[in-house]
């Protein structure tokens, strides 16, 4: 699974810890596109980018992290096709992905522990979308 994921400032630090643990997994392909330091950047441009490596097929899905994750959030979902998910907790991590199929999990830095982001990753990467009257309601998004 090819998974590219991305941060700004405020999510520098968790996003870092996650690519560490998805690398030690050898069924993930982490493509990292930023940021690389805590020096102050523009949220909408990570995103924009991150998309963009799922919308051109070369990646599966996607984790975004910010402050609070909803700006990273906000950004994702403009996109065509793209449902980014803010996931704070389990059960929200596993209905974005069995109810309403997302393809982003968005976390945010400053509001969610490195356990619990982990977690997180975990249930959203290996939660399959349950299809069926799910579907219908898919199809309404993508008007």
């Amino acid at each position: 699974m090819r998974i590219v994921i991305g941060s700004d400032h405020a999510g520098f630090s968790l996003k870092k810890s996650c690519v560490d643990f998805l690398k030690k997994h050898e069924k993930y392909e982490v493509l990292d596109i930023g940021v690389f330091n805590e020096n102050p950047s523009n949220y909408p441009l990570i995103a924009n980018k991150a998309v963009a490596k799922i919308e051109e097929g070369l990646c599966d899905c996607g984790i975004l992290i910010c402050g609070t994750g909803i700006g990273m959030s906000i950004t994702a979902n403009r996109h065509k096709g793209i449902r980014a998910a803010l996931c704070y907790n389990e059960l929200t991590a596993y209905l974005s992905r069995a109810h309403n199929d997302a393809n982003v999990l968005v976390m945010g830095g400053r509001v969610i522990t490195e356990e619990d982001a982990f977690k997180l990753i975990k249930i959203f990467i290996e939660t399959p979308f349950e299809h069926g009257r799910h579907i219908e309601r898919l199809n309404l998004i993508d008007c």
